[in-house]
Parts: structure tokens; C-alpha cells; sequence
């Protein structure tokens, strides 16, 4: 039996652009195209697919992934334990910028009074750039891993970027409704994901005090508020009443 591309979007858990992007750069060829154009997936280009989204898991660039897969004597041992080699790199990089978050919540007396600001944040990740460019920038590791960020598919920053304007626009969409509305409730929690998927893992605690940043700091607040004004506030009262049943 033959999928769709969008049977193979809901399937596999991939949006149809991704596929349509694959396919234009020769990571994934539909098995057979009708004489309509639409694209059709069999068993074999499913389990092709399903390689992908394991090395694309491991953060590995589209790049490494078609070189990969294109060269059936690839020493699949050597890219994988390389790329483990960067994956505990990465490991290091989220300790350590947990450890000087924690630094900022621990020694700033603002903090009991919600005070923590995006700009706290941002100096603390920029010292940790600043640590880890001293520390590794000289070696090859450090250099491969930088590649990798940047060469992340245009494809997917969009996708991610048109998703999370999705959510702001059904927050300002909502906001004639009590924010402790199933339907509200169920965007908190649709946001929540969308963070755990694309960033980090946003637990209830992480959220409420994102929730709090979405108005104590006013660059939050605008950015929410160009979806209508008072977005940023409904949408922290949303978060507030979610993480407090």
C-alpha cells in the first residue's frame, strides 16, 4: 500500500513541506508520482524516512544525512560516534547554562519579586558563548558543532516560526473567554510542547515563570501584543491558571 503525502505527514509526524522539501534536495524521493504530480510513499521510502527523523534526533545537519544514506559504504559507526562526540559537547553547553542560570536566580534579590528579565537571560547565555568559545573554539568538535546549528534547513525555522505565530494569534483570538476555558487551557498546553519540542524541556515550573516574564518584561510583552493588544496579559493569566490546578 501507497501513502499520500499527507497520510505520510500524519503517519510519521512530519509536516507535508518538510517532505516536499526532502524530496527537492534528494534526501527522500517519493516512490512513485501520479500523473496529477501527487507524491506516494511505499513501505521502503517510509523506513527510509523513519532513518531521517532518527538522525535528524541526533541533530545531525540534511547534509551528513543524505551524504549517509547515499553511500552504502558510509562508516555509519565513525559519523555516529563523532556526532556522540558532539552530543555530549551540547550536553556540557545545557549544564553549564543551567548552572549560571541557577547563578542568577540564586545571588539576584529581585527574584522573590518576579523580577528576572529577559535581559538577565540573554547575559547569562552570552557569558556561557563567551566560556565555551574560550574553552573549545580552538578544537574541530567545537568547529563541526557550530556548522551543524547553522546549517539547520531554512524549511524548519519557518515551519517553527509560522507554528508559534499560530498559537499568539489563538491566544488573541480568545481573549473575549475566560482564560480557565478548556479550549484556553488546552493552547497553554499546546504551547508548553511546542517549547518542550523546539527548545528545552518546559516543565509547569518553567512556564509559570515564562508566564510571568510575558508581562513583567516589556520586549516580551510587545512582541506578544503585535498579535492584539492585551495578548500578553491574557496569556499569562492562562498560564497562571494552568499550572495552578
Amino acid at each position: 500500500m501507497k501513502l499520500s503525502v499527507s497520510e505520510t505527514s500524519k503517519l510519521m509526524g512530519v509536516s507535508v513541506r518538510t517532505l516536499h522539501y526532502y524530496d527537492e534536495i534528494g534526501l527522500l524521493k517519493p516512490s512513485e508520482k501520479t500523473e496529477a504530480g501527487y507524491r506516494l510513499y511505499d513501505g521502503n521510502a517510509l523506513a527510509v524516512l523513519q532513518q531521517i527523523l532518527f538522525y535528524r534526533e541526533l541533530e545531525l545537519p540534511l547534509k551528513e544525512i543524505v551524504h549517509i544514506l547515499s553511500q552504502p559504504d558510509h562508516d555509519q559507526k565513525k559519523a555516529l560516534t563523532n556526532h556522540r562526540a558532539l552530543l555530549l559537547l551540547k550536553q556540557q553547553h545545557i549544564e553549564d547554562l543551567l548552572r549560571l542560570v541557577d547563578e542568577t536566580l540564586g545571588g539576584n534579590e529581585n527574584m522573590s519579586k518576579g523580577q528576572f528579565t529577559f535581559a538577565d537571560y540573554e547575559e547569562a547565555r552570552e557569558k556561557y558563548a563567551a566560556e565555551a568559545n574560550a574553552r573549545w573554539g580552538h578544537t574541530e568538535a567545537y568547529k563541526e558543532s557550530k556548522r551543524h546549528e547553522e546549517s539547520r534547513a531554512e524549511t524548519e525555522s519557518i515551519d517553527m516560526m509560522n507554528e508559534s505565530n499560530s498559537i499568539f494569534e489563538a491566544f488573541a483570538k480568545y481573549m473575549d473567554r475566560s482564560p480557565a476555558e478548556p479550549e484556553v487551557q488546552a493552547l497553554v498546553k499546546r504551547w508548553q510542547d511546542f517549547i518542550t519540542r523546539h527548545h528545552y524541556c518546559c516543565t509547569n515550573e518553567i512556564l509559570a515563570g515564562l508566564g510571568e516574564m510575558y508581562v513583567a518584561d516589556s520586549r516580551f510583552t510587545e512582541n506578544i501584543d503585535r498579535f492584539g493588544d492585551g495578548t500578553a496579559q491574557f496569556m499569562s493569566e492562562a498560564i497562571r491558571a494552568y499550572c495552578a490546578k
